[in-house]
This record gives structure tokens, sequence and C-alpha cells, in this order.
């Protein structure tokens, strides 16, 4: 099994690089990485042996929305309008970065309200987002004093190290 480290390695190789998908198999683990308009997704999971082998009618019976052109040359123009239209109006916020690699979460628990929302007032000091590394869970404070413009991750989604996740008007 490959350590964390080697995994973040991996996830930083495959991010930089342009693949769209990179899958490792060894003694007995298999590691997949998607690449979807910027985001990276990791799976570790145990390589089970399939004991039934599908036939090639029920291979053809399920097509894969993301194998037809259309979709990807739709995915690959929305994606850049989105960021450039983020980039020049981000020019005079300020960015709440993730301090580490982990998991995003906007509320202390599934059932709570979350943090922040668009348009929340924050001190420095208000706690803005958790992200879980390790089975620790650090509380994200917000550095500056300021409302909440756009929140820039998805609750559970995988963040890196220094990957804007909030952008604050400051006041």
């Amino acid at each position: 099994m490959l350590k964390v480290q080697e995994i973040r390695e991996l996830i930083k190789l495959v991010d930089q690089s342009s693949i769209d998908e990179f899958v490792y198999e060894n003694e007995g683990s298999k590691i997949q990485m998607k690449k979807n308009g910027g985001v990276t997704q990791t799976l570790v999971q145990p390589v089970v042996q399939p004991t039934v082998t599908p036939t090639p009618a029920a291979i053809q019976t399920t097509p894969s929305p993301a194998a037809s052109p259309v979709n990807e040359v739709e995915t690959k123009q929305e994606a850049p309008k989105k960021e450039e239209v983020s980039i020049a109006d981000s020019a005079n916020l300020h960015k709440i970065t993730s301090p580490m690699v982990g998991t995003f979460y906007s509320a202390p628990s599934p059932d709570a309200e979350d943090y922040v929302k668009p348009g929340s007032k924050v001190t420095k000091d208000s706690i803005v987002c958790i992200v879980e590394a390790m089975k620790l869970f650090n509380e994200i404070e917000a550095e500056v004093n300021g409302e909440i413009v756009e929140v820039l991750v998805k609750n559970g989604q995988l963040v890196e190290y220094g990957q804007p996740l909030f952008l604050v008007k400051p006041e």
C-alpha cells in the first residue's frame, strides 16, 4: 500500500499533467484518479476479483455520458468562462486558502447549518469551515474582517494545500 505522502505526490503530478485519468494497482490495492474540470478526485479501494464477467451486450447497454465528444467539448468550453469571470471579480477580494490537504466541510456536523454563506459577515477570528486531514478536524478562521462573497468549494470536496476556499470582501 502506498503511503499518504506518496499518494499526495501522485495527486500533484496528475493535477499538473495533461492526463485526465490515472489508475494504479499494486498488492491488492487500487488507486484511481480522474480530473473533472480542474478538480482531481481520488479513490483508493482494494482490488476485488470479479467472479462474473460481463457479456459484450451488457457493456454496450451502459453508455457513459462522458464518452460523448459533444459533452467533453461543452464542459471544456464552460469551465474557462467561469474561471475568467472569477479572476476578474476577485482582484480586490481576500482569498481564504486551505492550510492543508484534506476534506472541506462547511458545517460542524451534517445536520447543522453552514458556518458561513455568501453575504455572511466575518471577523478575522470567525470560523468559516473545517478541513479534515487524517481524522483530525481543523477549524479554519477567516483571517480578515469582511463579508463572504463566494464559497469556492463544495461540502465534502477534497482540497489541496493553498487552494482558495472563500472570497471575502475586506472591510
